[in-house]
């Protein structure tokens, strides 16, 4: 149905405005109020209405595909209705009438056809007469109602849901079952014997055979007595079981679902997204999902179905929108490093900053935490902090994430100086620093690295580039203010442990980072607790947080 989605905005400031040709299944993805919900909500009202509002801030254009004649005259059987039983309708020739929930429109035939056939330039008629009823938005409540009993119907006339839909299907009632017993232990069972409604049941066992499930006899009933109702099931099972019950068996042409990871833990959240990957394979529909779940994208992607992945961002009233290749996705899925980082939540927050270990990243993340509260224009909001294993592997986790267009912070300390070679080649890289200044910076590198070991002194222990004549320090801070431009940090005064020196803790590592926290205090009403300073520390995540929140920063490739 979607051939193309235009947007308003593209990569970055400046740059052209991004186009999405969407695969079965698009996951926009992006730190809170990026408009991941909002853009669902203007792409559903568009395929109901066909027309654009002031009030649309993300989507420029939605392009439709034009439907051959014979495809749109099964299209248009598929959603026809007769008229209720003593309900007085005239149709004429040349008109149909058609719905679907309990929604109906009587509309010409042949004008229908033709904005099938030209939807682009009949938006409105395509939308309101067809698209309407075959564009589905799920949000929190209304995806666990789609376990609500619903009508029987009439078995003579085209079904108008998804229940109606699993009575006459028995391979898709035995699709979900297979899915429903995999996640749950139970087996999912359509009831038939409340005579005129359809209700969702959850068996011990699965049925012996399709009469024991479809029927209305005494072994039916007594079946489905046995078995438990999924309304008394938790919202977590009837959110999975409603949402994956109207994939297979409802056929929206375009549907759209706001956070389905709602109410799942992050098992269910990936078996969820490969299974509605995996639903969407082999149909024409187009499904839009927006989630705060590394779980669910990994689900998807590893469906092997078609998936498109769109970031979405919004700071300072500039947005930008970029697609995440898959391949590179599965890079930071399969990579042990960085999957066990966690590093693909990096997609979900707005900065990420990595440091070379974990005592590294946990004294960053308190002492940003503490600007946020007293000082927030200094603290970095919606910002993930990861470490590696080691400086070596800093550009390692850096990379990847910088080539998805997240804005991501390098920490290491001044014994950086020692590293040439590849070492030091790989971490200009992982930051994008042009290739043809590695050479000079590495020659800077080198002389500054020559003139501390000069001192005879330990550079991380005893004092860093302090060391150094003046001379010799403006030359050290000259090459770290270059690295800084692109997002490389250096702990000139030498290591973590160089911070917060009037504290006066000793030990290194973990023991270091215990004696610091103990003596930062933890409770904010006490005398004792250390509030923000206007150097030290603070001022070295305030000097990250310049380069994080410029929108025209260095070392993000466009």
């Amino acid at each position: 149905m979607i051939s193309s989605i235009r947007l308003k905005f593209g990569r970055a400031p400046n740059l052209p405005p991004l186009t999405i040709s969407p695969t079965a299944v698009t996951v926009f993805v992006g730190p809170n109020n990026s408009g991941k919900s909002k853009i669902l909500s203007e792409i559903s009202r568009i395929c109901s209405q066909g027309d654009k509002q002031p009030s649309d801030v993300i989507v420029e254009n939605i392009e439709f595909e034009p439907i051959p004649t014979a495809a749109a005259q099964r299209m248009i059987e598929a959603v026809a209705v007769q008229p209720n039983p003593g309900e007085a309708i005239q149709i004429a020739p040349d008109n149909v009438l058609i719905g679907k929930s309990g929604t109906r429109h009587h509309v010409p035939k042949s004008r229908l056809l033709e904005a099938m056939a030209n939807p682009n330039a009949n938006p409105t008629i395509f939308c309101q007469w067809y698209l309407s009823f075959n564009t589905l938005i799920l949000g929190g409540q209304n995806r666990i109602a789609l376990v609500n009993d619903q009508g029987a119907g009439d078995l003579q006339q085209n079904p108008t849901s998804s229940f109606q839909v699993l009575l006459r299907d028995d391979k898709r009632r035995e699709n979900i079952r297979k899915i429903i017993h995999e996640a749950f232990g139970s087996y999912f069972v359509l009831d038939p014997t409340g005579l005129g409604t359809l209700r969702l049941r959850l068996s011990a066992r699965s049925p012996i055979n399709v009469l024991e499930e479809r029927g209305i006899h005494d072994e039916a009933i007594k079946f489905h007595s046995a078995a438990q109702r999924i309304l008394e099931a938790s919202d977590g099972v009837k959110a999975f079981t409603g949402m994956l019950t109207e994939i297979i068996a409802g056929d929206p042409s375009v549907l759209l679902i706001d956070e389905p990871e709602a109410f799942l833990h992050p098992a269910l959240s990936s078996t969820l997204g490969k299974e509605i990957a995996k639903a969407s394979r082999e149909s024409r529909k187009r499904i839009f999902i927006s989630t705060h779940s590394p779980n669910f994208v990994m689900g998807c992607i590893q469906s092997g179905s078609p998936v498109s992945i769109v970031r979405l961002t919004y700071r300072d009233k500039i947005a930008t929108a970029r697609i995440l290749p898959n391949e590179d996705i599965l890079r930071l899925m399969r990579n042990p490093l960085l999957r066990s980082t966690g590093v693909l939540n990096g997609l979900f927050y707005e900065f990420v900053i990595v440091t070379e270990s974990d005592a590294d990243r946990a004294f960053y993340q308190e002492i940003n935490e503490r600007l946020l509260t007293f000082k927030p224009e200094w603290g970095i909001p919606n910002c993930l902090f990861i470490n590696a294993q080691n400086k070596q592997t800093v550009h390692v986790i850096a990379k990847p994430l910088r080539e998805l267009g997240i804005p991501t912070a390098c920490v290491v300390d001044v014994d950086v100086l020692k590293e040439g070679g590849s070492v030091w080649t790989d971490f200009l890289g992982g930051a994008f620093v042009p290739a043809i200044s590695h050479q000079p910076l590495g020659q800077q590198r080198a002389l500054i690295n020559g003139a501390i070991a000069k001192t005879g002194k330990d550079m991380k222990r005893d004092g860093g580039i302090e060391l150094l004549s003046a001379q010799e320090k403006a030359a050290a801070n000259d090459l770290f203010d270059q690295l800084s431009a692109y997002g490389l940090f250096v702990v000139r005064k030498g290591e973590l442990e160089s911070w917060m020196k009037p504290l006066q803790v000793p030990g290194h590592g973990p023991a270091w980072l215990m004696g610091v926290f103990g003596k930062l205090g933890e409770d904010p009403e006490s005398a004792g607790y250390l509030k923000p300073q206007g150097n030290d520390v603070w001022e070295f995540i305030y000097s990250m947080k310049r380069w994080l929140t410029d929108a025209n920063r260095k070392g993000i490739p466009q």
